[in-house]
């Protein structure tokens, strides 16, 4: 080999091992960065698992010590009572079964055992329960009854026990059920007052508890299950005399907002376990919206006499249908003369109410329905509740069909509510399910007409009874008022003349109204004792006779007769 190749050779080494010193930190430093990124990935994946294993083993790993002790750091439940002190909800100590698993030595016979006792836990989903190696707690049934626990005690079997609980029960059954509400198995209020007292009355109900012996007093509510019980009676008669649907029924005390009582037909039974409850057993006294016809004329007249375009001796031309349009407004009650107010009144002439509405205004309408609230959802104490539904276009139909209940639909509990301010001297009180004092209702009261706009709507609601079409809602002693209403179903955007929704609401006594009450009958049916008629004045309205008469005395309400009256009673 020559000296020059010998020397080239040389370089290229030399170059070539110099190349390699550069190439190996480079080399290492990525092979760092990988053992970095490996590490980071493990330490990552580590925690995943720590984790998870902390929430499928560690967490379910309790003991029945730590759920009795989860138990009993949890706010005592009131009782729940009526304003007589009436207990309506209360808790009871119950026993909930549950396993241990990892304990069981023979499944099979435990499954056999237990399933025995309690049928409906069924063998294949206790098998899987008591397969668990990983599992330290589970619970097989929670409120066990007395004679279940006993049963299940007495075989022995290693890994089962007992946690001690508390049971939610309600003495009174489906008594005021939409009002009180219920709760789940944890003991979670999930609708009605017992909802409110974990939800926005918590507050309420801390205030309840005392932090010594973290025992709470009573949640007392606005019922009272007497002049329940007689409102949930003869709304059940009414449903079944003339095959309503369903019914309804609202007591109010109109000084106070108070709900002495609300009925919702169909009902449900609290103390079911299954709580899958069915539509048709929702509070449709406040969750549902309802166009009330003619009741709402009451709200129409009140304004008509606020603005002053009419007066009870004003007079409003029915002798013919009204036109708006293509719309042909006329009355069921047709006289086809001019009408007085007051006979617009007792024979709830649309035309009439229509006209007094148009004098009135789109806007002046709209602000007086505003002002009463109409346009707002109404919110109490029981969470179900819905918003009116109004006009989406308001035109001049729209306030003349709106003025006697058409296309406006509200909460039968925002109508009597209402209704109540308009005839307690022109002041309301937002409604209550919980007790209250007339000191805490007038810090509340809000003044919706003037009182001589109150004076001239009670003058109106007396006459109706005694002259109009709610007479048969009198009662002697009682000077009972109301207006009756007679609305025709929507049933796949059309109104359905023979699908009715009636409703009445009065109040008495009328020379100073402190009660108010609503009826309402989905769907009665004509009977030969109503001539085949399936109006409001009926059978809503005889209802509400009905009932005042059972409720007027157990209210204190002094009846007052008139000589006449006196007469009528000693012939009887």
């Amino acid at each position: 080999m020559s000296k020059a190749k010998i020397q080239s050779v040389k370089f290229s080494m030399a170059t070539e091992g110099l190349e390699n010193r550069f190439k190996e930190p480079a080399k290492l430093a990525g092979q760092n960065r990988i053992r970095l990124v490996v590490i980071g990935f493990c330490f990552a994946f580590f925690a995943i698992a720590v984790q998870l294993a902390n929430l499928t083993i560690l967490k379910t790993a309790k003991t029945a010590e730590d759920a009795l002790a989860e138990h009993q750091t949890r706010i005592p439940r009131p009782d729940i009572i009526d304003r007589n002190g009436v207990v309506i909800a209360t808790d009871i100590a119950v026993a909930s079964l549950y396993a241990d698993p990892r304990k069981i030595l023979d499944v099979e016979e435990a499954v056999e055992s237990i399933t025995a006792i309690i049928p409906e836990l069924g063998a294949k989903v206790l098998r899987a329960k008591l397969t668990q190696p990983n599992r330290a707690f589970v619970w097989l049934k929670r409120q066990a009854s007395p004679e279940e626990r006993d049963a299940v005690y007495n075989l022995g079997i290693p890994g089962i026990g007992f946690v001690n609980e508390r049971r939610r029960v309600y003495p009174l059954a489906r008594l005021a059920a939409h009002t009180v509400g219920y709760v789940d198995l944890d003991s979670v209020g999930t609708a009605g007052i017992e909802k409110y007292l974990d939800d926005q009355g918590a507050l309420y109900t801390a205030s309840l508890t005392d932090p010594a012996t973290q025992t709470a007093s009573p949640a007392q509510i606005s019922t009272d299950t007497r002049v329940q019980f007689a409102l949930t009676d003869e709304i059940e008669k009414a449903v079944k005399k003339f095959s309503a649907v369903a019914g309804g029924g609202i007591v109010i005390d109109v000084t106070t907002g108070e709900i002495v009582a609300l009925v919702s037909l169909p009902d449900f039974n609290p103390n079911q376990e299954d709580k899958k409850f069915t539509k048709q057993q929702a509070n449709m006294m406040t969750s549902g919206v309802f166009e009330l016809g003619s009741v709402i004329k009451a709200v129409t007249f009140a304004m008509a006499f606020d603005y002053g375009v009419t007066d009870l001796n004003g007079s409003y031309d029915a002798t013919h249908p009204l036109v708006i349009g293509n719309a042909s407004i006329s009355d069921y009650h047709a006289q086809k003369r001019v009408l007085t107010v007051p006979e617009v009144f007792t024979n709830s002439s649309n035309i009439g109410t229509a006209k007094m509405a148009l004098e009135v205004g789109l806007e002046g309408h709209q602000e007086f329905l505003r002002r009463v609230g109409l346009f707002d959802r109404l919110t109490t104490e029981v969470p179900e509740s819905a918003k009116p539904l109004l006009p989406k276009r308001w035109s001049r139909l729209a306030t003349a069909t709106a003025a006697f209940g058409h296309g406006f639909a509200v909460q039968p509990l925002q109508g009597i509510s209402v209704i109540g301010g308009l005839l307690n001297d022109g002041v309301m009180t937002a409604p209550t399910f919980l007790k209250r004092d007339v000191a805490e209702a007038q810090v509340l009261a809000k003044r919706i007409v003037k009182p001589e706009t109150s004076e001239k709507m009670r003058y109106l609601f007396r006459l109706n009874v005694t002259a109009g079409t709610a007479s048969k809602a009198d009662v002697v002693g009682y000077r009972v008022g109301g207006k009756t209403g007679t609305a025709e179903k929507v049933v796949n955007g059309r109104y359905v003349p023979d699908k009715l929704l009636n409703s009445f609401i009065g109040a008495f006594p009328m020379d100073a109204p402190r009660y108010a009450i609503i009826v309402m009958l989905d769907e009665p049916k004509a009977t030969p004792e109503t001539f085949g008629f399936a109006t409001a004045g009926w059978n809503a309205v005889p209802t509400a006779g009905k009932i005042i008469e059972r409720i007027a005395p157990l209210l204190s309400v002094a009846p007052k007769f008139t000589t006449e009256e006196l007469e009528k009673l000693a012939k009887k």
